[in-house]
């Protein structure tokens, strides 16, 4: 039978979000139902709420979130109900080139659940990156449900489902850091403080971190930063080469996403060092570089997509780093909130006092 539960929508552009009843049906073949425990408020949420991802109203929001399992469909036997699990975005198919490659991290054909959650009325939501989980039961594809112990802090998990899986990943698999290694980040938002523990994690000795913001680079300190740089006061990237010995850093984190940005990591790094851009562009920016600097200082320059983790093989391991105190996940949870509270969430997020908002169901 559907079930009627409270959730948290946006029905038109920059409208503030509203409470409502709606509908969720059971799984079908391939899904699941999930009773949501957490979720954390992310950029990405209010992204859809101005419109900046897409235009269709009206959004369910909501989808850094653990939960457990309700309800499965038919064929489902990686989950069973009553398990804990982390949602993600990014359920593979299995199939396309990538997976048979066997880098089912890039797989080309991600998927969510088929059927649709509705308003009472009958109209259809669109779910936040397949997953609408501001809400106290939700719908997805099974394979977007990571299976987790359920002996941790549910709020701190969470998080791994978005933000700071693509900073943490962003270092540990887009910029393979590796014992010993340099490593700068520029921008100490949710993403970059990640990337910050992310290279602490991989064995980075030095890590620069960069902001405008005096209690940003704080709180990059506490996880994990050797170096701060407030780059209101001094050139990113001769304090950059200043920490690394004169040379550049062997990886640099754009966790910004502005040509400006780049542009800095991308003289920052050593000769054959890698550039890795987390932070995600508007689609009106455009970079310019000369193409002989491309050429002569080696090297790579990548792009990380949701820190380009595989969720099966990279949430257990990290929630298992947070058992061991190798990672801080706690450190993340600035506040724990109700669904009554998501847009004041926003309204600190947008002023940066807050690394993450967890509701709390």
């Amino acid at each position: 039978m559907p079930h009627q539960v409270k959730a948290v929508v946006v029905k038109a552009k920059d409208e503030p979000v509203v409470i409502e009843t709606i509908t969720v049906p059971d799984p079908g073949p391939g899904e699941a139902v999930v009773d949501v425990l957490t979720c954390g408020v992310c950029h990405t949420d209010l992204h859809y709420k101005q419109g900046g991802i897409g235009d269709d109203y009206p959004y369910l929001l909501g989808h850094e979130a653990t939960g457990v399992v309700s309800q499965i469909g038919e064929g489902v036997t990686q989950i069973a109900v009553g398990d804990r699990v982390i949602l993600n975005w990014r359920a593979v198919c299995g199939e396309c080139r990538a997976c048979a490659k066997g880098q089912p991290q890039y797989c080309f054909n991600t998927h969510n659940a088929t059927q649709k959650m509705t308003l009472q009325d009958g109209t259809e939501l669109s779910p936040a990156l397949g997953i609408g989980a501001f809400a106290e039961k939700t719908l997805v594809a099974a394979g977007q449900c990571t299976k987790i112990d359920d002996d941790v802090d549910p709020a701190a998990a969470g998080l791994l489902g978005c933000g700071v899986m693509a900073g943490i990943g962003a270092a540990i698999n887009t910029g393979e850091v590796k014992r010993g290694e340099s490593v700068a980040v520029i921008g100490c938002g949710g993403v970059g403080i990640a990337a910050v523990a992310g290279a602490r994690l991989a064995g980075a000795t030095t890590i620069v971190a960069v902001d405008i913001d005096g209690a940003k680079l704080e709180l990059a300190k506490g996880l994990g930063a050797t170096h701060t740089v407030n780059s209101r006061e001094e050139d990113p990237v001769e304090a950059i080469r200043k920490a690394t010995g004169g040379f550049g850093a062997d990886v640099v984190i754009d966790a910004v996403g502005r040509p400006e940005t780049y542009k800095q990591a991308f003289y920052a790094r050593d000769l054959a060092g890698r550039v890795v851009l987390v932070g995600v562009p508007t689609p009106e920016m455009a970079l310019e570089l000369p193409l002989l600097d491309v050429f002569g200082r080696g090297g790579s320059l990548k792009s990380s997509w949701y820190g380009d983790c595989l969720p099966s093989r990279d949430f257990p391991m990290l929630v298992e780093q947070y058992r061991l105190g190798r990672l801080d996940l706690d450190a993340f949870v600035s506040e724990r909130i109700g669904l009554d509270q998501i847009e004041d969430a926003f309204e600190k997020m947008h002023r940066g006092a807050v690394l993450r908002s967890v509701v709390e169901l």
